[in-house]
Formats: structure tokens, sequence, C-alpha cells
């Protein structure tokens, strides 16, 4: 796997698979830029729409579930209502139980992403809530994510 800086010269195409996202005007704050914290909705949706989508994870009804470790983010340049932005998402590292991504927020046109950050998810039993080794169709959709 390579490594990857998650500053500000990240490029779309260090990402495997990207998912648009419209922002709405209530994601603007006083400052009139995306705050902050929507980024941190930015990384949940795109990587939950991709297991979902890529895998068949039922996040109401299904047997596992992801929860969320450790994240972080780093802003690199504003985004504003009404910019559309496409989320990258890539793995790093994928353990028996858990897994990094890296994400890019890059404002449709721009090359050079506007903000850079990674999530670490464990893998849970929906039921116990307890750690459990990622399920098989999970495991090979986030190994097509690996760059």
């Amino acid at each position: 796997m390579k490594t990857f800086s998650l500053d500000e010269n990240e490029q779309r195409e260090h990402f495997a698979w990207f998912t648009t996202i419209p922002t709405r005007w209530n994601d603007n704050d006083q400052y009139g830029h995306v705050n902050n914290v929507v980024y941190y909705n930015f990384f949940e949706l795109a990587i939950m729409k991709y297991l979902v989508e890529a895998s068949g994870l039922d996040v109401v009804k299904g047997s596992s579930l992801a929860f969320t470790a450790e994240n972080g983010c780093r802003y690199h340049r504003s985004v504003q209502f009404p910019q559309v932005v496409d989320c990258g998402l890539r793995v790093v590292k994928i353990g028996n139980s858990s897994v990094r991504y890296e994400l890019g927020v890059f404002v449709q046109g721009d090359e050079k992403a506007a903000a850079t950050g990674f999530v670490v998810d464990v893998f849970v039993d929906s039921k116990t809530e307890l750690p459990i080794s990622i399920p098989v169709d999970i495991k090979q959709a986030l190994q097509r994510l690996i760059v």
C-alpha cells in the first residue's frame, strides 16, 4: 500500500472511489464557508454510501455495524454554499476488525483537495456491540479501495 501525506497537494487520482455531495445553505457558518464539522458528515456519508452500494451492508437490520474509533481532518481551502463537492475515498489499512480510510474533499472542477482526512472504523456485532472480524463481503469491497 502506498503512503500519502493527506496535505494540500492531494490529487483526485490518489482516490479509488468518489461520491458527489451538494453543500447546503445551513452548512455555511458565520464566516461564510462550510463549517469544519460538516466535513465529518461528508466523510461519514461517503463511507456508508460506499459500504451499502459495494457490499450490501444493511445499517438497519444487518448483523454487523461499523463504529468510528478515530478520525481527523485537515482544511486546505474553503468551500462555500452552493458549491458541490466530490468526496474521494481510499483504504490504506485493513485489520482483523478495523479499517483505516483516507478521504479527500474536492470542489467540483478542482484537482487539489479542499480538505483531507481519515477515519478508523471498527466492525462490531450489531447486538453485542463487541468487535468482530470484518465480514467477508465487506472486506472484499474494502480491498477494492486500496490504491
